[in-house]
């Protein structure tokens, strides 16, 4: 879910760093007046400026400031956002003026925590005079935070101002900050964007001439958003401009493979990086562990244990390459994949052994539940308790509640499977208690329908609901509502135009003047009437024509998506040299309509989930 802020970032963060003929002389950021109450977001007071005097008594004080950078990048990886700025607010009582490098850090971790509000603090207080000031680190860290909370119109105009020179700094545009701000929109999945800043900032991008990075940001766009087979389209264009691949062009080159379920391309690939990498000898070519480990997710979704075992042997026969917890991970996934637990087992022992000398490869809770469902699927009640155990002292990171939650589904489904109804039915109650709700999508749910079957639905917990009129399996568009009768809005229109549509529909879709769908508007977030609909519309979730009525409520379910937007695949390559989306949106299905479906269970009926199909 985005967060909803309750004022307009378009509105409030741009006076921050504009200078604007309006505001220059009003704004704290230009003048040393700083008890001006009109600036939209005050300094907290984790991040107060000491006092001369303050500052001139810690003097004598030697700062240790790589101590502190240190320590703010461990903190940022455990997401101890307010931690850091106790640590930070302690520093400076301490040395004083912090120096640019260390508040980098600080809005790094803000960014990292999904916190964009605070890293803007952070930014306001290091533009103050007499503060540390700001650099082209600063800038890139604020881009890659707009875009990954969605702001991206405030993250276009900070482009836009530092391409006319109106912002403080007077930072340059280059191809580092692009890229930087295309990424981010590339991992959310807003391939729309991500083309069109490739289209505003095409001129920094080609300075120096086509770079491979781009193109390898547009195929792991192609692939994050569901399209792996047109990345291989990026590819030839890639050799047609007669660009040198990198290491990275290769691996996500391999992952669309991959992906795509073509493992023959994937080792062509890989079998084609060995080669280049010897023939004009550049060791910066051959494959490295991201490269193994994405053929082994390969492998062992296709359980091919062959294949699997020949590409661990040859990890461990090559001394220079370190195998890193995510590659042992890797390695166990697709061993229980293709069925050999027992293989899976000494590797596990391996990590464990190594693990003691070696924290950094600790595993991950992963990779337990990993063991888990396997073990729980054969019904070994006590291996799966024993992991479930030792899942607390032993892993590295923090145990979420989600993965709490499916621990106890599995120890659940185990004693279901070992026979164990009693305690299976007491390990329910536990859950429901504990948690006090379970996801229909679960895997622990259809557990739970078993464990009440075999009580007799006796005393039962939970209130079936019936999905009657559809069968999971079908495609959406069999039950898709048309898009034309969604009645989408033009993106140019402001909210104050269409004020009574938000009271009756909690979301709609966006169209440009062509009549594609570029996003939806959802109710919460008009709260202004001067603002246009494009400014506050998220992208869409989008999925095709064939996907399942299954998958699509579990994406309603589980994302907490209002509307999903149903589109006709694929993405083509333009004649112009640029890549446009040619996904057509038909249809629509929200929350709404899944509700609609849904009935309760009438009392005395046998309990069923849904219509079989005929």
């Amino acid at each position: 879910m985005q967060t909803i802020h309750g004022f307009s970032p378009s509105q409030q963060t741009l006076t921050l760093f504009f200078r604007l003929p309006s505001a220059t002389k009003k704004n704290p950021l230009y003048s040393n007046n700083n008890n001006n109450n009109s600036s939209p977001l005050p300094i907290p007071p984790l991040i107060r400026r000491n006092s001369t005097n303050n500052k001139s008594q810690n003097l004598s004080v030697k700062p240790n400031l790589k101590r502190l950078t240190s320590r703010i990048v461990e903190l940022t990886r455990r997401k101890q956002l307010h931690q850091i700025f106790e640590e930070v607010e302690f520093a400076k009582r301490r040395y004083g003026k912090l120096n640019t490098i260390v508040m980098n850090a600080v809005m790094e971790a803000c960014v990292h925590c999904g916190d964009i509000d605070s890293a803007f603090r952070v930014f306001q207080e290091m533009l103050m005079p007499e503060s540390c000031g700001v650099d082209s680190v600063t800038f890139g860290t604020l881009l890659k935070g707009l875009g990954e909370a969605r702001r991206i119109d405030e993250a276009f105009q900070l482009l836009e101002s530092m391409e006319q020179g109106t912002i403080v700094g007077s930072p340059k545009l280059s191809p580092t900050l692009i890229y930087g701000l295309l990424n981010a929109l590339i991992e959310a999945g807003d391939l729309r964007r991500a083309n069109g800043l490739l289209a505003r900032y095409h001129f920094v991008l080609r300075e120096g001439g086509p770079s491979i990075q781009m193109y390898n940001l547009l195929m792991k766009g192609y692939i994050n958003a569901g399209f792996p087979q047109d990345a291989l389209t990026v590819h030839d264009e890639i050799l047609r401009k007669g660009l040198k691949t990198d290491r990275c062009t290769y691996n996500t080159l391999v992952f669309a493979c991959v992906k795509s379920g073509r493992m023959d391309s994937a080792m062509r690939l890989f079998a084609e990086m060995k080669d280049e990498a010897q023939k004009i000898d550049r060791h910066d070519l051959f494959p490295d562990v991201v490269t193994y480990t994405t053929l082994l997710k390969g492998f062992g979704h296709a359980k091919d244990l062959h294949s699997v075992l020949t590409i661990v042997m040859e990890m461990k026969s090559l001394h220079d390459l370190f195998i890193d917890r995510v590659a042992y991970t890797a390695i166990i996934d697709a061993l229980l994949n293709c069925g050999s637990t027992k293989s899976a087992l000494c590797i596990f022992g391996e990590i464990q052994k190594q693990s003691g000398g070696n924290p950094v490869l600790r595993p991950k809770p992963h990779l337990y539940l990993s063991l888990m469902r396997t073990f729980a699927l054969r019904g070994d009640y006590n291996m799966v308790k024993s992991l479930r155990s030792r899942m607390w002292p032993d892993t590295a990171g923090v145990i979420s509640t989600a993965v709490q939650v499916e621990a106890d589904e599995l120890l659940m489904e185990a004693a279901t499977n070992y026979g164990q109804v009693d305690v299976a039915r007491q390990i329910l109650s536990n859950i429901v208690t504990k948690w006090e709700s379970m996801s229909w999508t679960s895997r622990g749910s259809m557990v739970a329908v078993r464990v009440e079957a075999l009580s007799g639905f006796t005393r039962s917990t939970f209130s079936p609901y019936l999905l009657p009129q559809v069968s999971l399996d079908d495609p959406i568009e069999t039950i898709m509502r048309p898009f034309e009768e969604a009645r989408p809005l033009l993106a140019n229109l402001d909210v104050k135009n269409v004020p009574m549509r938000f009271f009756r529909d909690e979301v709609v879709p966006i169209i440009d003047e062509w009549g594609s769908c570029v996003g939806i508007v959802h109710r919460e977030d008009c709260n202004q009437l001067n603002t246009s609909l494009s400014s506050v519309m998220r992208s869409p979730p989008r999925v095709t024509t064939s996907t399942s009525i299954g998958r699509v409520i579990e994406l309603l379910l589980e994302k907490r998506y209002k509307m999903i937007i149903i589109v006709k695949p694929p993405y083509e390559y333009g004649q112009t040299g640029g890549y446009r989306s040619n996904l057509r949106a038909v249809g629509v299905f929200t929350s709404e309509q899944l509700f609609k479906l849904a009935v309760p269970q009438p009392v005395g009926q046998e309990p069923c989930i849904c219509r079989t199909s005929t």
